[in-house]
């Protein structure tokens, strides 16, 4: 039976886990991990791709990653190169260092990409590793929070700004966000009430956004005029109820004031 082909991200954003063969460590120390996250800056030096969030785990790996001008599965094809070279050559071993094909899932909303975050940068509690997420020293958690040195390759002010424009309120809310509930089932959940929602891209939003300024015969500039106040609250929670989007992405879309998407119910 031939395999699924991989889901392409509208929004080129992806959750990516790579894990041993056999279920094997990837990781036998410290060094090991240092390696990898190397390796991620060195075959990044074009800038071509973003990492946003990773978590090293002894025998797997989660990245979320933004292609850019790449593609994920070029990306992943060097980085998994690379490192297996170096992993094989350092313990004198032959073979595959990882699982036939990395698993990756498309991410198009502001709402599941910080589920993600969160979820990376507790796998570790989960794991029963550490109690809390700034206990692990092997996630990308204390760059965001400004407790460690930041590798070249993260990314962290874009997910901030989904907080809050202010760094050290975007850091508060970060760190209240990563701490609440963030077990598998709270993420299904949570996948689930996303899903649920009739409009899950921006090009269906946009879509929608075209189709609601034709029947009101107005433009996308006229939005921001004081006689239009009760069309553009009427647009925006249209979006906000029936769109997976977030208020950043909705502001975006409308080239409205971010505060103003959040006041309107």
């Amino acid at each position: 039976m031939p395999r699924q082909g991989r889901r392409l991200s509208e929004s080129k954003i992806y959750h990516v886990m790579i894990r041993g063969n056999e279920k094997k460590n990837i990781f036998l120390n410290d060094e090991d991990k240092i390696h990898f996250l190397d390796t991620l800056c060195e075959k990044n030096k074009e800038r071509r791709y973003t990492v946003y969030a990773y978590c090293l785990m002894d025998n797997h790996v989660h990245l979320l990653i933004n292609e850019g001008s790449d593609e994920i599965a070029k990306i992943m094809k060097r980085i998994n190169t690379s490192y297996a070279y170096y992993f094989n050559k350092k313990y004198c071993r032959i073979g595959h260092l990882f699982q036939d094909r990395f698993k990756s899932e498309a991410i198009e909303s502001d709402a599941y990409l910080l589920l993600a975050v969160r979820y990376l940068h507790n796998n570790p509690v989960k794991a029963g590793i550490v109690e809390s997420a700034a206990e692990y020293k092997w996630s990308s958690y204390n760059i965001y929070v400004q407790k460690s040195i930041q590798p070249c390759v993260v990314d962290r002010e874009f997910i901030l700004k989904l907080f809050a424009d202010d760094i050290e309120s975007a850091i508060r809310l970060f760190e209240e966000y990563s701490n609440t509930q963030s077990d598998e089932q709270f993420i299904d959940l949570a996948k689930e009430e996303i899903a649920a929602k009739p409009i899950q891209t921006e090009k269906q939003a946009r879509e929608l956004t075209a189709s609601y300024l034709v029947q009101n015969n107005i433009g996308l500039n006229d939005l921001k005029a004081r006689e239009n106040e009760n069309l553009r609250r009427d647009l925006i929670s249209k979006l906000k109820r029936e769109s997976s989007l977030s208020i950043r992405q909705i502001a975006n879309l409308l080239g409205i004031n971010r505060n103003i998407v959040q006041r309107t119910k």
